[in-house]
């Protein structure tokens, strides 16, 4: 089994048996035990994994890192374990007061399911306080596992990853900010691109213009470079021979007389925004419908975070009750939609403590 199936399958391992994990020893031995071992170090050889490893650090004494990944007899990743259902936060956290004595140059921060990856970008010998790479190993893509094979007793090499652990880190908050500045263009990320199309001067009145004109934009952008995805994938999918999967096929050609709108995409990228200071936005996804525009969590329909009803007349914010039933808000425009973020956020807090 190759590493990239060996993740997916802790993966659904750890999707499957989380509800009948009750302590973090279990967590560890069950989730994060297994995660060390996918990456190649053998758990029960103390030349490659310490568990409990004292730190004394100035008066504190006694305390201990949960594992230390080990290479020449020094630790080279350190791990601090969490419950699966607790938050992870480095305040006050050991991992954080041992990175600087210690010559590991990553540190993880874990509960099972999400892993936090932190390094010394900013000023060396002291962790930053955000991590260059975070992982949900319930649900990983890609290019998350491009990443952590990275990490692999195989492929381990220090200054690889601090060169992608630098490119990631950036990259990562820079998307957030451009999320954050799609969905509610700033004052000063209008004016740049006003600037480029207006030669006068850019008053308040006319700024507040631009700022719709610039929402308006981005959603265009986006809707066609959607639309044009869809066109590629649905003429390589003919090109290969999509006539020996009828089914398939039907359901593309079903999707393609649904028209998702630039409001609905521009709702999309709302929801993102108010969404992302609890679950990561890659998570939240859309599904478009004749009669609505669907926003769910993980891809999954029974997790409805809400549906927009913005085609007719009169426009609605719909969410599933815990009767599941629908119900229905009136709202005036897209900018409502932020009236209704905390329970937005309360449904989807739900979502999360029931995984």
């Amino acid at each position: 089994m190759d590493f990239k199936d060996a993740i997916k399958q802790l993966g659904d391992r750890v999707t499957k048996l989380k509800d009948s994990i009750n302590t973090e020893e279990a967590t560890k031995n069950s989730f994060i035990m297994p995660f060390i071992n996918t990456l190649g170090y053998d758990v029960f050889n103390p030349f490659e994994v310490v568990p409990e490893m004292v730190c004394d650090i100035g008066t504190k004494k006694g305390e201990k890192i949960d594992y230390a990944i080990m290479k020449d007899g020094e630790p080279i990743i350190l791990m601090e374990c969490k419950h699966w259902k607790q938050e992870l936060s480095l305040h006050d956290n050991q991992l954080l007061r041992y990175f600087h004595v210690s010559k590991a140059k990553f540190g993880v921060l874990t509960n099972g399911i999400i892993y936090k990856f932190y390094t010394d970008l900013i000023d060396t010998n002291k962790m930053d306080e955000k991590p260059f790479l975070e992982i949900d190993i319930a649900n990983i893509t890609d290019a998350n596992i491009e990443e952590l094979k990275k990490f692999h007793k195989s492929y381990f090499n220090l200054e690889n990853i601090l060169s992608s652990a630098n490119e990631l880190k950036f990259t990562g908050e820079l998307k957030l900010l451009l999320a954050k500045e799609f969905a509610n263009p700033s004052p000063e990320f209008t004016k740049y691109f006003a600037k480029q199309v207006y030669d006068g001067t850019i008053t308040a009145k006319l700024l507040e213009q631009f700022i719709g004109l610039t929402k308006k934009s981005i959603s265009n952008y986006i809707n066609d470079l959607i639309a044009e995805r869809l066109k590629s994938a649905m003429k390589v999918e003919e090109e290969s021979g999509a006539s020996d999967q009828p089914s398939q096929t039907d359901a593309q050609t079903e999707s393609t007389d649904i028209q998702t709108t630039q409001e609905e995409i521009e709702s999309f990228m709302i929801v993102r925004a108010i969404l992302r200071p609890v679950v990561a936005i890659s998570r939240i996804v859309h599904r478009d419908a004749k009669t609505y525009f669907s926003i769910i969590l993980d891809d999954n329909n029974r997790k409805t975070i809400c549906r927009l009803y913005l085609n007719g007349q009169k426009k609605y914010l719909a969410i599933i009750n815990d009767e599941k039933k629908e119900v229905k808000f009136p709202i005036e425009s897209l900018d409502d939609v932020y009236k209704h973020g905390d329970t937005l956020i309360e449904i989807t807090k739900k979502y999360l403590d029931n995984n």
